[in-house]
Formats: C-alpha cells, sequence, structure tokens
C-alpha cells in the first residue's frame, strides 16, 4: 500500500472515531457493525409460532389450562438457554365458553336458519350462559339516554335486543354519554335493565372482514351477568338476519347516522341462543419472569427488560378457536429468540436481561400492571423493549420517538445499517400497550409492532401459514440487535428522579 493510500485509509477511521469520542449515538453504531452480530434464524422463531399457535393451547386464554401449557413450554424454552425463570402468580376473570348454539326462524314456518360458532358467531369474551327463546327487537348502538333513547317506543321485556357495536360514526354524542356505552357488558347492562334476555351485538369492527368472527376478552367492569347471554355476529350474519324485515342492517345504519336520531323496531323473526359457559371471576394466571444475568461486574445489577404479551383471546366450544399466531406469538417468538442469541458466549450482555411475558394483555394489560406494582428491583431497570405483532404489515412502526426520542434513534441506526424496515409515522407517537406503565414511571420503552398489519386481528385466521416471514425475521433482527447495544451498557436515558417513582394503577 501506498503512503497516499495508508494516510487515506487512516483518515477514513478518524473522521469515524471523531463522533463516537463525542458521544454520537449513530457512530458507536457504525464503528459495531465491524463487529459480528446475532443473526435470526427464520426456522427457529416460526417454529415457536407454529407451537403456541396450535390447538394445544386453545388460544392461550389467561386463567385457562390452555395458557399454564403456554406458560410451561416458553419457560422450558428459556431454561434451555440458560435463563432463570419465575413466575408472578395473580387472579384474573376468566370465561370458558364450552358451547353455544345460535338459531334464527320465523314463527308459523318452518324454516330454521341454524349459525356456526367460529364461523358467523361467537359469544362476548365476558357472555353469561342460559337458554333462550325469544323475538329480537332492534335497538341500534343500545343508548338510552335523554334525546337520543333508542328504547323508547320499542318493547324489549323478555325479549332478545339486537344491537350495534361500538357508537355512531363520528358520533356526536356528549362524551360523558359516549363513555357509558363503550363495552358490551355497558350496552347489555341497559338491555338487561329494560327487560331484555340476551343480546346479539353485530360486529361494525373495521379491523375484521365482515364474514370473520372477532373474539374479544374484555367486555367492561364488573359485576358479571351471570344469566344473561351475549352474542357477537358477524358483519354478514346480521345482515342475513334483516333480510325481509322493516329495513336492510346496512340502511338502517345509515338511517342513524344521517338523521342523528333512533331507528329502532321490532323483527318478525325470533331466536334461539344456548350458551354453556364456566365462569370465574378470580381464576389464577401469572406473568413469566426470565432472567440472564450480565457478565458485567459493574453493569449486571442494572436491567434491560424485554416483553411480550402471552394470553390471547381463546377457544370458544369445538369449532372456534383464535389460534393468536400473529397476536402475539409472534412477539413472543421473538423474545424467545432474542434469549436464544444472546446465551451464545459471544453475545453475552453485559447489563442483566429480564424477558417477561405478559397474561391479561387482553384485559387492559393486566399483567404489566401486576409486574409493575410488584417486582422488587423497578428502579434497576434502564429501558423497557416491547413487541407486538410483527408477523404481518408492510413495515415496523417504533412507537416512543415523541418521549425517547434518543432510544428510538438508537433503534433506528439499527434498522438503517442492515434492513430498513422502520416506517417513521408523521405525528411523533408514545409507547402504549403493555410499555404504557414502564412510561409512566419515567423508563425508557419501545414498541415494536407492524404498520398495517391487523388483517388478522383476533380473528380465527390468525394461522402461522399467514405469517409474513421477511417482515417477521426483518423485524426481529432489529429488535435483536437493538436489546444487544442496550444491553453493553452505553444507552442512558432514565433520570434519577424517575428511579424514585412507584407504580400507580
Amino acid at each position: 500500500m501506498t503512503k497516499k493510500g495508508l494516510w487515506s485509509k487512516t483518515a477514513r477511521l478518524l473522521m469515524l472515531a471523531l463522533p463516537l469520542l463525542a458521544g454520537g449515538t449513530l457512530a458507536q453504531a457504525q464503528i459495531r457493525d465491524a463487529m459480528a452480530m446475532p443473526v435470526v434464524e427464520e426456522d427457529s422463531i416460526m417454529k415457536h409460532i407454529i407451537e403456541l399457535s396450535g390447538e394445544r393451547y386453545e388460544g392461550r386464554l389467561a386463567g385457562s389450562l390452555g395458557y399454564d401449557e403456554a406458560v410451561l413450554y416458553v419457560e422450558r424454552v428459556l431454561q434451555r438457554y440458560g435463563v432463570s425463570c419465575s413466575e408472578q402468580r395473580f387472579n384474573i376473570e376468566c370465561n370458558e365458553v364450552e358451547n353455544c348454539k345460535f338459531n334464527v326462524y320465523t314463527p308459523g314456518t318452518k324454516d330454521k336458519r341454524i349459525f356456526t360458532l367460529g364461523n358467523e358467531f361467537c359469544c362476548a369474551g365476558m357472555t353469561g350462559r342460559g337458554y333462550v327463546d325469544a323475538q329480537m327487537v332492534f335497538c341500534g348502538y343500545g343508548i338510552a339516554e335523554e334525546g337520543f333513547d333508542e328504547y323508547k317506543g320499542v318493547d324489549v321485556q323478555g325479549k332478545i335486543v339486537v344491537l350495534l357495536t361500538g357508537l355512531p360514526e363520528g358520533s356526536w354524542l356528549a362524551q360523558n354519554v359516549a363513555q357509558h356505552y363503550a363495552t358490551l357488558r355497558d350496552k347489555a347492562r341497559v338491555a338487561e335493565k329494560h327487560g331484555a334476555l340476551g343480546v346479539l351485538a353485530v360486529n361494525l369492527s373495521p379491523s375484521c372482514l365482515p364474514d370473520e368472527v372477532q373474539g374479544r376478552v374484555y367486555c367492561g367492569e364488573l359485576p358479571h351477568l351471570a344469566t344473561f347471554p351475549i352474542l357477537q355476529l358477524t358483519l354478514d350474519c346480521g345482515r342475513e338476519i334483516f333480510q325481509g324485515e322493516k329495513l336492510p342492517l346496512d340502511s338502517t345504519v345509515s338511517v342513524i347516522g344521517r338523521t342523528h336520531a333512533p331507528s329502532s323496531f321490532a323483527l318478525l323473526k325470533k331466536a334461539e341462543v344456548d350458551v354453556n359457559a364456566i365462569y370465574r371471576q378470580r381464576a389464577v394466571t401469572a406473568n413469566v419472569l426470565g432472567l440472564m444475568e450480565g457478565s458485567d461486574r459493574r453493569l449486571k445489577d442494572e436491567l434491560i427488560v424485554v416483553g411480550a404479551s402471552l394470553d390471547h383471546v381463546g377457544m370458544q366450544g369445538e369449532t372456534c378457536l383464535f389460534p393468536g399466531a400473529d397476536v402475539n406469538a409472534s412477539g413472543v417468538a421473538a423474545v424467545l429468540e432474542t434469549a436464544r442469541l444472546l446465551a451464545q458466549p459471544q453475545f453475552r450482555p453485559r447489563r442483566s436481561i429480564l424477558f417477561v411475558l405478559f397474561s391479561g394483555s387482553e384485559q387492559l394489560y393486566l399483567g404489566s400492571r401486576i409486574f409493575l406494582a410488584n417486582y422488587p428491583r423497578m428502579r434497576n431497570v434502564e429501558a423497557f423493549i416491547n413487541v407486538q405483532n410483527i408477523g404481518c404489515g408492510d413495515s415496523i412502526v417504533l412507537l416512543g420517538d415523541n418521549r425517547y426520542p434518543s432510544l428510538w434513534e438508537l433503534a433506528r441506526v439499527r434498522d438503517s445499517a442492515n434492513h430498513s424496515l422502520i416506517h417513521r409515522s408523521p405525528e411523533a407517537t408514545n409507547p402504549r400497550g403493555d410499555a404504557r406503565g414502564f412510561d409512566a414511571m419515567g423508563i425508557p420503552s419501545l414498541v415494536f409492532t407492524s404498520l398495517n398489519g391487523l388483517q388478522h386481528n383476533h380473528v380465527p385466521s390468525d394461522i402461522w401459514e399467514n405469517i409474513d416471514r421477511r417482515m417477521l425475521t426483518g423485524a426481529s433482527q432489529v429488535m435483536v440487535e437493538t436489546v444487544r447495544e442496550l444491553s453493553d451498557g452505553m444507552y442512558r436515558g432514565r433520570t434519577p428522579k424517575s428511579k424514585a417513582l412507584k407504580f400507580v394503577d
């Protein structure tokens, strides 16, 4: 090499080193690109998704035996990588639907339409049990307030109320009114108060197709309506029921939206509903905690928490399974893959890594709230990385750039070095979901999730065959590299003041 060539090479290295000496995050990542990085293996991560979305785990409903089996599986995997596991046990509402029948018929005729559980309808997560055979009455969105009373002028005593989920589009209702009708339990209580025996809710959610059932666990606050059946119908099922009635379903929804007035009426048809469900108000579930101790004597007391929700919405009867491959077996698989890679001697973290798989995420993120309120080393946590639903979509979205721009930038640099999958929203974002409580405590948090990735959100088609493997492995790779960067101990984003905060639920 000539002296000129040697000087040019030296100059280039110095140009890279100067920002590093000034503490530049970008320069740090550029220098490290010359070092080996752990590499996500598609087969390894898919194996966990295929396993956890299988029938053996029955949709991983928190409080169920299927969820307990999922706990045992992830603990075995983590222990295989030398991770020390423990559990945070707590109580949770659990309602297991063993079977449900739903038929519609016109009195005086031999016609009876038998609908299929899991295909045309499902039960609300907290449905009551019981048998009802009664006339149906449509009551719009199920609102009964002065100036907008959808029960006025119709008799629902001893009948089944048909209503719409959600609130009127572009809702003109006052906020203090709307909040009383936010959940199916809220609406069911109003129907029961008016003498109804059950509710059929037509799903208007834009996050699923008209012919897909959509499962939800959380239905509103206690008390439980133990003997009051609540079914959720697909939009197509609702449309079929309204055929031959006073107005088609879509026309009725349009009238309410256009006139801002109730459009309630009795249907000619009757419905037969039979729900068999086992309800427990205080079932037992658990968060899984896995500790990988850091290798650095000075840094191992500091923690990077890497978490994902393990629970899903369960299984109803024998024909309605919600596998939860993307939501959120994909996130769990990414956490397990991170543990596998960082367990390799050349990638051992300097800081300790705490892997947390949360239960109760389907019930207002109860598991993460339990963790924050009870984990004794919260003041040692330097950052939280959350991963949710990374198996579908167009690109990665990192939620948290508004509150933690330097943490967001660290992940972006890792992405730009090799992947270019991150999409930055036009508006700054804050952490959400399981990360919301961490953020409230001032713990720097990022949520890895996907853009336009909700096409299989809480529906039976959320199966492993629909996972976008390129998206999954790319998002997991960026997350693993981000966690490794954080584990090296250079990132300092938490303030001393935040370490004195305690979680308030």
